[in-house]
């Protein structure tokens, strides 16, 4: 316990300095630098991680810094992002394909600084529309520029809606747990995204939830990031780990993010720790929304 608090000290240092330094617009966007919305794609190998936890919480760690942030609900069979922020959207991307609402219209403000919108079953259908269908959601698409931060929580596994959405984002977060099935599932996943979904250089990180200690995330991450390494030839980054908590559970039943339902719990620390983490990096590639939304397109499903 005593080694949990110290790790947990060191993470809360770290996180406060990070927000000192990002909360200024300035610093977090400066003004000599074309305004590209970072568009993160967060998935995982099998249900049950955490994954969605994790994209809800981390959007609203970003919101904290100051960030302009709307979290897309890409888990177009098994959507629940919604139930976690304890909103229930009327509508849906779908209504904008459709041409029956603007993409203003689903846009929904949360008590949590953030923006959602409600993902839909047959959002991959978008290239089956014709060139003027295809113009007139572009422009509604084109609106969500304004964000600095587009975070998607995608399906688990290998769908063909789980690839569009992984081979259009800028970074690919990979969740996984200390369970041996979690793993596995997790390499497969980066082993079906590095040689079947993407064909070009794409930023995989890894984070490992529900761990005891630290020691615990690291050692997983490096089995994993050994294994790409060697079999892969690809190089996949640990971005960090998430604790077990009860916490998690509490908030998961009271409808509000854990982040928001205890601020310095474990979870919350760690997550804050790995936003700030992520801040210092750039991603490979950051064309904004018009480039995701022509790869998105421009994907083949199977």
């Amino acid at each position: 316990m005593e080694e949990q608090a110290e790790e947990l000290k060191e993470l809360m240092k770290d996180t406060e300095t990070v927000g000192k330094s990002t909360v200024s617009p300035s610093v977090a966007r400066p003004e000599n630098k074309s305004h590209n919305t970072r568009i993160i794609a967060i998935t995982s190998g099998k249900g049950g991680v955490g994954k969605t936890n994790i994209a809800v919480n981390m959007s609203i760690a970003y919101a904290q810094l100051g960030k302009k942030v709307i979290l897309i609900d890409g888990d177009l069979g098994m959507a629940n992002v919604n139930v976690l922020l304890n909103v229930v959207p009327k509508y849906n991307l779908m209504h904008v394909i459709n041409g029956k609402k603007t993409m203003k219209e689903i846009i929904l403000d949360t008590e949590f600084g953030i923006k959602f919108i409600a993902g839909a079953n047959g959002f991959s259908k978008i290239a089956n529309l014709t060139v003027d269908e295809l113009d007139d959601f572009a422009a509604q698409f084109s609106q969500l520029g304004s964000a600095d931060i587009i975070i998607i929580d995608t399906g688990a596994g290998i769908a063909d809606n789980v690839q569009r959405f992984v081979a259009s984002a800028d970074e690919v977060f990979v969740v996984t747990t200390p369970e041996p099935t979690a793993i596995t599932d997790a390499y497969g996943m980066i082993k079906v995204i590095t040689t079947e979904v993407v064909d070009r250089p794409i930023d995989l990180k890894l984070i490992v939830n529900r761990v005891h200690s630290a020691d615990e995330g690291k050692r997983i991450s490096e089995r994993i990031i050994n294994i790409a390494a060697q079999f892969l030839n690809h190089k996949v980054e640990y971005l960090g780990c998430v604790y077990e908590d009860q916490t998690v559970s509490t908030s998961v039943i009271r409808q509000k993010p854990f982040i928001v339902v205890n601020p310095t719990s474990k979870p919350a620390v760690c997550l804050k720790h790995i936003v700030g983490k992520i801040e210092k990096t750039e991603p490979e590639t950051n064309e904004g929304v018009s480039s995701f939304l022509k790869k998105f397109i421009g994907r083949k499903g199977k």
